[in-house]
């Protein structure tokens, strides 16, 4: 007898949309686990510049993928035994991080690694691939939209909540330009999977998209 897999929330889109915060909501709710996806890339993305590499070189990136020796504990994030939370939120890192996750090579070191975070009694996953690539089994897929205007007043504020300066036109540029780069690439690009539920949180707060989705969980009648 074959034992079923740990159940599995998905939550892709776009960044700023609110998806890591509302994926971590969620698991709390639930007791389950919780995977941040982009931290794996923008570690990555971390990793090479310490490597004195500009994430030119395809085989350097996924090098440093293959080798991350990570740990999430309490809320924070190390790599290589130093607390790196906020510093994988730089702009410079995050818009590294974007260009290395276009590299197939890059997405196939860190596949089994994303994987292997499923584990009982059960997990949400935020990224961009997560419904589409990295669980397509997933009971419930959502991916969680925004206006970009809207994000980019979002992640202007959080970067400045934790002390970063940024200035709103540039946020909002960069932010095009990553949506850009992320729909339109090859190999797993971003978009909605076919039987995923899309969620506008252009106009909803941080709670009432968390109920959104545990709404969305419980009409399923599965267990949570």
């Amino acid at each position: 007898m074959t034992l079923a897999a740990p159940p599995v929330i998905t939550i892709d889109g776009p960044t700023a949309s609110g998806k890591g915060t509302v994926a971590m909501r969620v698991a709390q709710a639930l007791g389950w686990h919780a995977l941040d996806s982009g931290a794996l890339y923008r570690l990555t993305a971390l990793a090479v510049t310490r490597a004195g590499g500009d994430g030119g070189d395809e085989a350097q990136a996924a090098a440093a993928a293959r080798a991350l020796d990570v740990v999430f504990r309490d809320g924070g994030i190390w790599l290589d035994g130093v607390e790196v939370g906020n510093e994988i939120r730089r702009e410079a890192i995050s818009n590294l991080a974007s260009r290395v996750a276009a590299y197939p090579a890059v997405r196939a070191a860190l596949l089994e690694r994303q994987r292997a975070f499923r584990t009982a009694p059960g997990l949400v996953a935020d990224g961009r691939d997560m419904g589409t690539v990295i669980f397509p089994d997933a009971p419930l897929k959502v991916f969680l939209d925004a206006d970009v205007n809207e994000r980019a007043l979002r992640r202007h504020k959080q970067l400045k909540d934790k002390g970063f300066s940024a200035k709103l036109s540039d946020l909002l540029e960069d932010l095009r330009l990553r949506d850009a780069r992320d729909r339109d690439r090859v190999h797993a690009p971003l978009v909605a999977a076919a039987d995923a539920v899309v969620v506008d949180s252009s106009r909803m707060g941080i709670d009432e998209t968390v109920r959104k989705v545990l709404d969305l969980w419980s009409a399923r009648g599965l267990a949570g």
